[in-house]
């Protein structure tokens, strides 16, 4: 059986998701060439059938073979990572993201005005999300999608571009399927280097719509015994940082006051939150 044709067909889909839209290809510093001959060096490797080269202990090669199974697909993303630009436009975060030196990127860019701009093919993998660490996930960028708001990080976002973020997550969601716990900020996975998408970003409104989780209107207090590490750890912080950790959960939940330190309010925010993992 033949199965070149069934490879390059799926190898196709990649290439085929991304030029579906009859709308025009927004070009910034030579992009769509450079984006096209990167996508066809991807599409070179995957093509490749070769097996392995092995050998024992005592150098001896170790026989094998490449034989093409029929079943399987693309990679899907699980995670969706929210930043701010920390510019001044969507001009030029978009001409930071198309040149090659800056070795930055995300997959959507959504305006202050509500545009949103699609930069990378949603299965292939951005360079958004930088060193970090979500529960044992250490590879971010693998596994998610990443989104930049242009937003400074020292003011509110607008009204419009909130909007238009919502129905973006709304088909991200739906499309694959991505669990509500798994909608993060890079200050969430990237302690204590950053701190987008800023005590601005309203993570309640998007909790509301089904976007990670907020805690309750009233809330029970805290047992005297709460392991408040351990229910760090169990939301995903890297708790080995724990001051950066305790700093990041408050910028998401608590957001008024930021300080490496829990009173008993944030041990109630905690402890309510930490309930629905």
């Amino acid at each position: 059986m033949n199965f070149k044709p069934l490879l390059y067909t799926l190898l196709s889909v990649i290439v085929l998701s991304s030029c579906k839209s009859r709308k025009p290809v927004i070009v910034v510093n030579n992009s769509q060439k450079v984006y096209k001959s990167q996508m066809d060096s991807l599409l070179d490797l995957t093509k490749a059938m070769d097996t392995v080269a092995l050998a024992d202990s005592a150098g001896h090669p170790i026989p094998s073979q490449f034989v093409a199974t029929v079943n399987f697909n693309l990679r899907k993303p699980n995670y969706v990572i929210i930043h701010h630009t920390a510019q001044d436009s969507t001009q030029q975060t978009l001409h930071t993201f198309t040149l090659a030196r800056t070795q930055v990127s995300a997959h959507y860019v959504v305006g202050r005005d509500g545009k949103v701009i699609h930069m990378l093919n949603d299965y292939l993998r951005s360079w958004h999300a930088g060193v970090g660490k979500w529960g044992s996930i250490t590879d971010m960028n693998s596994c998610s999608i990443g989104i930049e708001l242009d937003n400074n990080g020292l003011e509110p976002f607008q009204d419009a571009q909130i909007k238009s973020l919502l129905s973006l997550l709304t088909y991200l969601k739906k499309t694959y399927n991505i669990p509500t716990a798994n909608f993060l900020g890079h200050s969430d996975i990237a302690i204590p280097r950053k701190t987008d998408p800023s005590a601005y970003f309203p993570w309640k409104t998007l909790a509301q719509n089904g976007f990670g989780f907020w805690s309750d209107d009233v809330l029970e207090l805290a047992p005297e015994n709460f392991d408040y590490i351990s229910a760090l750890r169990i939301i995903g912080y890297d708790t080995q940082k724990l001051p950066g950790a305790i700093t990041a959960f408050k910028l998401h939940f608590i957001q008024t006051d930021v300080k490496p330190q829990l009173t008993q309010l944030d041990l109630n925010v905690l402890y309510n939150v930490y309930k629905k993992y």
